[in-house]
């Protein structure tokens, strides 16, 4: 069995959906991190089968519309004395900018790279996101983050 050691203070993102982990892991720069920091993939859940885990041990500023973005259903705990002091549950973000990428072509963003990617929620049951710019719809988990 796996055994990684308890964090004093830190965070600790759970549930994260099994795969996701090392997209989450990048998209936040911790494998660019000056403190210990652990990807644990694959775990084993009572709840949803297979989850992966990250634990930080450092407190650093954590955007949880982007990171909902990514895995609207993980939870972020924080951890202070090895000790959860605050547990959050996270949804999808109503909207979002320089996150989510358009695939549509055409789309303005595609020719001006300056122009900032922005989208608003239209759907949460399916994760559907438009494009501010040419009203494209897609699927969350279309996009390139």
């Amino acid at each position: 069995m796996l055994a990684v050691a308890a964090i004093e203070k830190g965070i600790v993102i759970d549930h994260i959906q099994a795969g996701l982990g090392i997209k989450l892991f990048h998209y936040l720069g911790l494998d660019q991190a000056q403190f210990p920091v652990a990807l644990i993939s694959n775990v084993r859940s009572t709840k949803h089968g297979r989850k992966d885990i990250i634990k930080i041990q450092n407190l650093i500023e954590l955007d949880f519309h982007k990171i909902g973005l990514i895995d609207p259903h993980l939870t972020i705990n924080i951890i202070e004395n090895e000790e959860t002091t605050k547990k959050l549950k996270l949804t999808l973000p109503k909207q979002v900018e320089g996150v989510l990428i358009c695939n549509n072509p055409r789309c303005v963003t595609s020719i001006e790279q300056q122009i900032p990617h922005i989208f608003t929620l239209v759907e949460e049951k399916s994760a559907s996101y438009q494009c501010q710019y040419c009203e494209d719809i897609q699927a969350r988990m279309n996009f390139k983050i």
